[in-house]
């Protein structure tokens, strides 16, 4: 449960990748001679986000690893802003995104799952956990979730946070409304 004051004050919201929105597992290949890195995504997350937008909240995504994977998710999310750094120094870079945002750091969320995580989660509102996060991350956040990276813990996330502003009916009924006319209705 998220305090409705707490949630209508968070204006960023910060996502891990491997982990959160993802299992957490790589698949490496070969295509003609060149590597290949896959990752699943689950769609629930993406709706989620999709609904974070809408809100008016922004949506950051700052990784440990460098991946086109990731890249091109995020642009297919319309993600506000994306960090890859191969070093996992995560703070510098989400501090350069609050700066760039004007957002303060107790209005920013953030879920993670695993120690590159924490030095963020430690200056955020709302730090948030996955299931499958390590004892220190649980430890860190006051949001515990109960699904795991790759398994709809960002929609449980956004769930939560919306509901708790009060947003999310109206955001579920304006998808649903929008998906409800056939194009020759929106042509009329």
């Amino acid at each position: 449960m998220i305090d409705h004051t707490l949630a209508k004050r968070i204006r960023l919201v910060g996502l891990d990748v491997d982990g959160v929105l993802t299992d957490g597992g790589i698949y490496l290949g070969d295509a003609a001679g060149e590597a290949v890195e896959l990752k699943r995504y689950h769609i629930e997350d993406g709706l989620g986000i999709r609904f974070l937008r809408q809100a008016g909240i922004k949506v950051v995504i700052v990784t440990g690893r460098v991946s086109e994977s990731v890249r091109l998710r995020a642009a297919e999310l319309n993600i506000d802003d994306l960090a890859q750094d191969a070093q996992a120094r995560k703070l510098p870079a989400f501090r350069k995104m609050l700066e760039k945002f004007e957002i303060a750091p107790e209005e920013a969320a953030y879920v993670g799952d695993d120690l590159p995580d924490l030095a963020i989660l430690r200056i955020v509102g709302l730090p948030a956990a996955v299931g499958n996060a390590v004892p220190e991350v649980r430890q860190a956040c006051s949001l515990q979730l109960k699904r795991t990276g790759g398994q709809g813990a960002v929609r449980e996330f956004t769930e939560l946070l919306l509901k708790a502003r009060g947003d999310w009916s109206d955001l579920v009924e304006e998808y649903v409304a929008t998906r409800s006319v056939s194009g020759l209705e929106v042509l009329r």
